[in-house]
């Protein structure tokens, strides 16, 4: 006879025995313990053999739910396979997937990958990774992973203003994917559906040639070495330092300089927002322009021209000077901007810290004044620290990733 939901909830085991079965239709029933435990099991044959499938505990699963299920398992084994052993295999898969972690997975493809790679290089890698990828996939299986996990980690790098290393994390994560696929983790690689010209913003387009992080190092030895002119040279290393605009430096007079409060206060005439302008000085910007008192005999500017002192010099000596070190055509004075912007993004600095050391911002006086007022001790930080990472790169030592520190 059919059992009832009543039935079910009153029923007990007899004193004195273990369990009690009351028996449902097609094979299913409810086990009940000694200890008041009610399970539902379904009993049926395959390959000759016996075997019991558990359906889940009454009253969580009702009497209505464990036939529903029973009703699936019989259709598992009318298709000629085995419920329980099915049941098993998916069990095995979840706990698979739970080990494969996108953040498992990726560590497995880095370690694989960085064979042959520079040390540095290798390392930079798995710092993105661990800085931008890793916070947002990390913990999912990586059989979950769809397209649009990985636009949306992609679009919040971007949303902090680094467009190229946004492009750079989705390319990675798509090698990780690939990974996957090659050994047999997944069965397709989402990232190629994404295309990141359909969900980023296009590179940003440089007017400007400008050196990779990798080339650095050999143009901060040859600028050291360069045998031109002492103020073209001086006008190069504090180019590098402060990464203002051409026109900014090459203008520059000493009574904008307070080597005391190791600031440099462009007026805002010289500026092409119109607003004033402060550059932090870091020890090694401070050592340039000590340096160059030494050759300024009371001239105003910081570097006269060649002909007519009372002239800034030439807008093309630094891009000469450039050409002439073996740079024709990869990198100009301007090419440092986007150089500093690229490296302290991907080095995690904040994007507004590095806006306003650059002056992009169109800015009124008012609001000039109060984020100079609240980001200068972050850009001071953020420039020393600049200095410093040049220092390493050009005597070749190891290069240690800069510190965010501006918030």
């Amino acid at each position: 006879m059919p059992l009832t939901d009543t039935a079910c909830r009153k029923a007990a085991c007899p004193e004195g025995r273990p369990s009690v079965r009351l028996a449902d239709e097609k094979a299913l029933y409810l086990e009940i313990t000694a200890a008041g435990g009610k399970y539902w099991r379904w009993k049926y044959r395959f390959g000759g053999k016996e075997k019991r499938l558990a359906l889940g505990v009454y009253p969580d699963v009702s009497l209505a739910q464990a036939r529903e299920a029973r009703d699936e398992s019989r259709k598992v084994l009318a298709a000629g396979n085995d419920p329980g052993q099915l049941r098993r295999d998916a069990k095995m898969a979840s706990a698979v997937n739970q080990a494969n972690t996108f953040e498992a997975v990726a560590r497995l493809w880095w370690a694989h990958w960085k064979d042959g790679k520079s040390p540095r290089h290798a390392d930079y890698a798995i710092k993105r990774l661990e800085t931008d990828v890793f916070p947002a996939l990390g913990a999912l299986p990586i059989s979950t992973i769809t397209a649009r996990h990985l636009t949306h980690m992609a679009k919040k790098v971007q949303d902090r203003g680094a467009i190229d290393l946004a492009h750079r994390v989705l390319q990675m994560s798509g090698q990780v994917m690939r990974y996957a696929v090659a050994h047999d983790l997944i069965e397709r690689n989402p990232a190629a559906d994404v295309r990141p010209g359909d969900t980023l913003k296009s590179r940003r387009k440089e007017n400007y040639a400008r050196l990779d992080e990798k080339e650095l190092p050999e143009l901060l030895r040859k600028i050291e070495a360069y045998q031109g002119g002492p103020y073209t040279r001086m006008a190069m290393k504090l180019m590098a330092l402060t990464f203002v605009r051409t026109s900014e430096l090459i203008a520059a007079r000493w009574d904008e300089f307070d080597l005391q409060a190791q600031e440099w206060r462009i007026p805002a005439e010289r500026m092409k927002m119109k607003t004033p302008h402060i550059v932090p000085l870091a020890p090694q910007a401070i050592d340039v322009l000590q340096a160059l008192q030494t050759l300024a005999n009371g001239r105003e500017l910081l570097f006269p021209g060649e002909r007519d002192h009372a002239k800034p010099m030439s807008n093309n000596t630094i891009l000469k000077a450039l050409e002439r070190m073996g740079y024709k055509g990869r990198m100009t004075g301007h090419g440092f901007r986007g150089v500093a912007s690229t490296i302290l993004h991907e080095q995690g600095y904040a994007h507004h810290a590095i806006e306003l050391q650059l002056a992009h911002q169109e800015r009124n006086e008012v609001s000039a004044a109060y984020n100079h007022a609240l980001y200068l001790k972050d850009r001071r930080a953020m420039m020393c620290a600049w200095a410093d990472h040049l220092d390493k790169l050009r005597k070749g030592a190891d290069v240690i990733p800069l510190a965010p520190r501006a918030a």
